[in-house]
């Protein structure tokens, strides 16, 4: 079990850390008149070279013997240790522990950095490749442009059109509920409520996005699909039992906490400088939110419109058993509609072959959507940098 390496590696680093400070800490008492860095420094560096060493050679040996979990346990802790005893060695007066340190940091910060941009290469590369195949066997435009989508039917169809329109209209149904209930109940918490009101209510609107999906799901599809039928069969309207207008109010529902908590904070975050200039030149209460605070808060209010539409628009759950998988070429609210992260979590379910073309449709889906994604962050980052510009 890796338990066991991790366990000496801590062991190891732990008391590295106390002997090394507390060596440096009694050289430094001892009457040292210039001392470099802090002992807690010198501990920091030999807790982090024995943490090193020792995680580098727990790899090594779990890739070479995986079965060995007390050789592998041995040598990590045995590395971490050789390692942790030549920062040790080293410590004086003049011994330079911090910027060692920092520059060690350093390397991991970008060590992290690279490992998430070589697995968002990893991801687009491998998607890319399994698109390339699918579109060589299926016209581009074909797919791009078809009105018709029927992957399982023979002769197959695969259009594209219906996923892109009833994904947009149920991101357009959610946005609409929680864009203005977000962004209202954020300007009454940050500008209105009391602070004991604020202590209340922010905890309860948050506790929503907490909530499982697939249980928002299943009130989509047992509450609000019923009662959105029922209502309109009573007025004479024609309502699929699984309509575009449940899943996107319950889809409201579920990203009102994500646009209310970062408009809270972005709001919070306008300087009071502002404030009490607006209300010296005699504005009201009202017009300082409308004409001074909401615009200059408005970058971070459509950044966080826009990350609410990014989960939308990849929302699986509440729109299988609210909106149903009919892949209809339709803008009415009240049909049975599908999106495109539907269909692709629909082609990969159970045993497929990766050769078929309707396995490989959801790859295609994949890019479209990742470009889709790409084009909602372009736009918001250059409507953030517009105003950003204005009121800096």
């Amino acid at each position: 079990m890796i338990i066991w390496p991790l366990l000496a590696i801590a062991i190891v680093s732990v008391a590295a850390y106390l002997f090394s400070s507390q060596r440096a800490a009694a050289l430094r008492t001892s009457g040292a008149d210039y001392f470099h860095s802090l002992p807690s420094y010198h501990g920091l560096l030999a807790a982090v070279t024995a943490l090193l060493a020792g995680l580098a050679a727990s790899i090594i040996l779990f890739n070479v013997a995986p079965d060995s979990v007390l050789l592998a346990t041995g040598a990590a802790g045995l590395a971490a240790f050789a390692a942790a005893a030549i920062p040790v060695s080293r410590i004086s007066a003049s011994y330079r522990a911090r910027p060692i340190f920092e520059a060690v940091v350093l390397a991991i910060l970008i060590a992290c950095s690279v490992v998430a941009i070589l697995t968002t290469i990893g991801i687009f590369a491998s998607v890319v490749f399994e698109s390339v195949v699918f579109f060589r066997e299926i016209n581009v435009f074909g797919f791009l442009f078809g009105t018709h989508w029927a992957p399982t039917s023979s002769p197959p169809s695969f259009g594209f059109i219906p996923l892109l329109v009833g994904t947009f209209l149920i991101t357009f149904i959610a946005i609409l509920v929680a864009a203005p209930l977000g962004l209202f109940s954020a300007i009454y918490m940050a500008e209105y409520a009391s602070s004991k009101v604020r202590g209340v209510a922010k905890p309860l609107l948050e506790m929503l996005a907490g909530i499982p999906t697939v249980v928002l799901g299943f009130f989509a599809a047992l509450t609000v699909a019923p009662l959105i039928r029922n209502t309109g069969e009573s007025i004479g309207l024609t309502v699929a039992s699984e309509s575009a207008l449940a899943a996107g109010l319950v889809m409201g529902m579920m990203i009102v906490p994500l646009i209310s908590s970062l408009s809270d904070d972005i709001i919070n975050a306008v300087p009071q400088s502002l404030r009490d200039g607006s209300y010296a030149m005699g504005a009201t209460k009202s017009e300082t939110i409308t004409r001074v605070i909401l615009p200059a808060a408005l970058p971070g209010i459509v950044s966080a419109i826009m990350l609410a539409i990014s989960r939308a628009v990849g929302e699986t759950m509440i729109v299988v058993m609210a909106a149903g998988l009919a892949a209809n070429l339709s803008f009415n609210p009240l049909d049975a509609v599908t999106t495109i992260t539907v269909q692709i979590a629909t082609l990969l379910v159970g045993d497929q072959e990766f050769d078929s073309a309707k396995t490989l449709s959801a790859f295609a889906l994949g890019l479209v959507l990742f470009f889709f994604t790409l084009a909602l962050n372009y736009v918001a980052l250059r409507i953030v940098q517009k105003y950003k510009q204005q009121y800096d």
